[in-house]
């Protein structure tokens, strides 16, 4: 029987979930695909799933920080609406809790973050962006079925 090691290519469904509920699920949907160690999930996650056989099915509760790291304060940042504008459609709308991406620097990637707050006291035209994971700072429940390992 196959067991998942570093650098597999694996098939498996997979949930993470906070105190508030799902955040990824793919148990009702089509499997994900992923290599270890390509940074497709947290190193720690990656860590829970080494030594796992092939139709493993089980369930991991990790404590408030160990998935995904603290929050950072460091990571939350204005954004001004000017550069939002010239990253997509000018007439876009933003809502506090909504996710909105961007372009990584070199343009061949993205990252997201939530609108905290929309306007401040210097200026109505400003965002305030939380980059942390969502789940930074909190437990996490991590559920896992092998479905194949190459």
């Amino acid at each position: 029987m196959a067991t998942v090691q570093p650098g597999s290519f694996l098939t498996l469904h997979y949930r993470l979930a906070g105190p508030a509920g799902d955040v990824v699920n793919t148990f009702s949907a089509k499997p994900a695909t992923l290599t270890l160690g390509n940074s497709e999930l947290s190193p720690v996650l990656e860590q829970r799933l080494v030594g796992l056989h092939e139709g493993t099915r089980t369930t991991f509760d990790l404590p408030a920080g160990e998935a995904f790291g603290e929050r950072n304060p460091a990571m939350q940042q204005w954004v001004a609406r000017k550069l939002l504008n010239e990253m997509g459609d000018p007439d876009e709308q933003y809502h506090v809790g909504e996710a909105v991406e961007f372009s990584t620097p070199d343009g061949m990637g993205s990252y997201a973050g939530v609108v905290v707050q929309v306007g401040n006291a210097e200026s109505a035209d400003a965002l305030l962006i939380d980059f942390n994971h969502p789940l930074a700072g909190q437990p996490v429940t991590f559920e896992v079925h092998v479905i194949g390992i190459l």
